[in-house]
Formats: structure tokens, sequence, C-alpha cells
């Protein structure tokens, strides 16, 4: 990005953080239209749609274009495996899940918990359990450990249903 749209760009992130949710969608939609390409304004409008105006279509059309115009970039990845998931698009999640393991500045352990959410809503609860272990290994806070921990402890308990 140049950098008055950097600059706008960090505009409509803080206007998020405020919950000026409008605000930040007209920006992003200015800085498309003079940066089409742009990863992060897609990913962003992504969010926008998905979590604040609930337009499933256009959020997805938003993740895939960040993840077609810079693939290096993690974050669509598992943003768009969330939307999958949610609207129970199994192998579609699976197969974004699948792809962002190869993007070297992906968090690895946000990935294999987006896993195991998906095999748990599958009732697939071993390889739910599987993946929530895998992400107890990339885990960097005792937070995300406990979480973690609780994860698991739920889908040993759903497997005994």
């Amino acid at each position: 990005m140049m950098n008055r749209l950097e600059d706008l760009y960090l505009e409509a992130e803080a206007s998020i953080r405020n919950s000026a949710y409008l605000e930040a969608k007209q920006m992003y939609e200015q800085m498309l239209t003079e940066e089409p390409t742009s990863a992060h304004v897609h990913n962003s409008l992504g969010w926008i749609y998905k979590t604040q105006l609930e337009d499933f279509e256009k959020a997805e059309n938003h993740y895939r274009a960040a993840i077609k115009y810079e693939p290096s970039y993690p974050h669509p990845y598992i943003n768009l495996a969330a939307l999958l998931t949610d609207a129970e698009r199994w192998i579609e999640a699976e197969l974004i899940l699948d792809a962002s393991l190869s993007v070297a500045k992906v968090d690895k352990c946000a990935v294999h918990i987006r896993y195991g959410y998906l095999f748990e809503l599958r009732q697939d609860f071993d390889l739910a359990i599987e993946h929530f272990k895998k992400a107890l290994k990339f885990a960097l806070t005792d937070e995300r450990l406990e979480a973690l921990k609780k994860d698991i402890a739920r889908c040993e308990f759903k497997t005994t249903l």
C-alpha cells in the first residue's frame, strides 16, 4: 500500500476498534477503488460483511479475493475457514485449512483450533481432540493452553454420549 492508503487503512482499523463499522467500511471501499488488489482491505471488508452485516456471500468473496491477490497473507484463510464452517461447508473449510498450513506466517495454533471446531461440529470427536492437541503444541499463551484443555475435555465428554 502507498503511504496515503496505509494511513487510511490504519484509520479504518481504528474505526473498527471504536465500533464505527460504517465509517470503516466506507474507508475500505474507498481504498479498493484505488487499490483493488489489496489483500488487507479485502480481508477487513470480509470481516465487516461477516460479523457486522451478516452478508456471508460478500464476506466470502472478499476473503477469497484476499487469498487470490496475496496468497502469503495468513488472515483470510482463518476467516474464510470460520465462515465455511459456520455454513456447514465442511469439505471447503477443510481444504482452506489444508492450504493455510503452507502459509509461512499463519498462526498454526489457530488453524488447528479451527480444524478442531470443524470436526467437533461434524461430531468426529476423536479428530477434533487430535487437532486440539496439535494446537496445544503451537500455543504460546497460558490462556490459549487452558482454553484448549477445556476444548479437549469437552470433546472427551462428548465421546461418552
